[in-house]
């Protein structure tokens, strides 16, 4: 297919494809899925070979979220059955992060529910990092918190953290049916923020959430001109008691198309398999590894996730490896020049007169397909999985080891 041609083709140049060329991978057949993962596979590979980045969530205080993001269990108004505490101590956290360490994780990722931190928890979370460190040498560390304030971002960093997750979720024009109690905008200046303060940036997306192509199309650029380091993809874990528990979107066959639409927009960033791949991937989740180079390890938030041990197999009967903590999971033309994104003398096809099509409104290379405008056809009611969400009772806030 010369649409795949085109696009391994700028990926292995790290050159920004057309918007149409990134629809057009959402409009493919199941007939030609295969195709599409090897021709995306070829990108990861070229850039990432077949390593895989294992990371740890540490839920540091679940529930009680002032904020109404409809996917989330621990929103505003969630009736989500889920375990709700305040802050963990330093010690509770730096021990439910040796776990994940223990299980072959190489980064930690620092959570808590709310609109974002004070002061104070800042504080908190820098007594976390230091814990965590001090027991775990090399591991790193990236606190998720919300929205930041002036100069919270650079307070993180002198903690030691490596890292600050903030996702933009979905795109700018549907954000508002999603989320009221604060905006894109607002997003977006977080992570700017993580940049500006020396933090490597990550930011993703959730899919299934009723989005169209356009949508997933336009967030995957937004986050390419935002130039994170690393792009967690979620797919919409379906909570009961949230108001998008209905919303069951997604196939398997869906889920390996969004994640090779991602690779071919950006190439040579960490592209992390997250939320939901248990629930939506199911059996194809081994496929998966040959689009995205990261993956969560063991159980999310408020859900469960695949057993830490299945993972490891997982990846291993893949034919893949876990990357140590000793390689540099970036690229080094990354890791030394702080990313690909739009950066004029990046070389990565973002800017205008980029190669073929590499600003908005070019045509198409090859033949690529029109791209549907219209969200998947929800599946039928023997189709949902609701057996596959499993409400987190184990790790972080609880007194039952974590699973790792």
């Amino acid at each position: 297919m010369d649409l795949l041609n085109t696009l391994v083709d700028k990926g292995l140049r790290r050159e920004l494809p057309t918007r149409a060329e990134a629809l057009a991978v959402l409009a493919t057949s199941d007939d030609d899925l295969l195709d599409v993962v090897a021709a995306a596979g070829k990108v990861r590979r070229h850039w990432f070979g077949r390593r895989v980045k294992l990371n740890y969530l540490v839920n540091l205080k679940s529930g009680l979220c002032p904020e109404d993001c409809s996917y989330c269990s621990q929103r505003l108004g969630s009736k989500a059955e889920i375990l709700k505490y305040t802050w963990l101590k330093p010690d509770a956290a730096s021990k439910a992060a040796a776990a994940g360490v223990a299980g072959g994780a190489k980064r930690v990722c620092l959570v808590a529910s709310g609109r974002g931190p004070t002061d104070r928890d800042v504080d908190r979370v820098a007594g976390t990092i230091k814990a965590i460190k001090d027991q775990n040498e090399g591991v790193e560390v990236c606190a998720c918190l919300g929205l930041l304030s002036d100069g919270q971002a650079d307070r993180l960093r002198e903690a030691g953290a490596d890292a600050y997750n903030h996702n933009l979720n979905t795109s700018e024009s549907t954000y508002g049916d999603i989320t009221t109690t604060h905006t894109y905008a607002d997003r977006v200046d977080t992570v700017q923020k993580a940049h500006a303060a020396g933090l490597s940036a990550c930011s993703g997306l959730i899919a299934g959430m009723g989005e169209t192509d356009e949508d997933l199309v336009d967030v995957v650029f937004s986050l390419r001109d935002l130039d994170p380091d690393s792009v967690p993809v979620n797919f919409l874990i379906p909570m009961e008691g949230t108001p998008l528990a209905a919303e069951w979107h997604l196939t398997p066959q869906r889920c390996l198309r969004i994640l090779a639409m991602v690779r071919f927009v950006c190439p040579d960033v960490e592209v992390r398999i997250a939320g939901g791949r248990e629930v939506h991937l199911r059996t194809m989740q081994p496929l998966a590894l040959n689009l995205a180079n990261s993956i969560f390890l063991g159980d999310y938030l408020t859900s469960e996730g695949q057993a830490g041990h299945a993972d490891l197999e997982m990846i291993a009967d893949a034919g893949f490896e876990v990357e140590g903590a000793g390689e540099v999971t970036l690229p080094q033309h990354r890791a030394t020049a702080g990313g690909c994104g739009s950066h004029e003398d990046a070389g990565c096809g973002s800017h205008e007169g980029a190669g073929c099509g590499g600003h908005e409104g070019a045509g198409v290379c090859g033949s690529a397909p029109s791209a549907a405008s219209t969200p998947a056809p929800v599946p039928q009611a023997d189709e949902l999985r609701r057996d596959l969400v499993s409400v987190r009772r184990r790790g972080a806030g609880t007194d039952i080891a974590p699973n790792a």
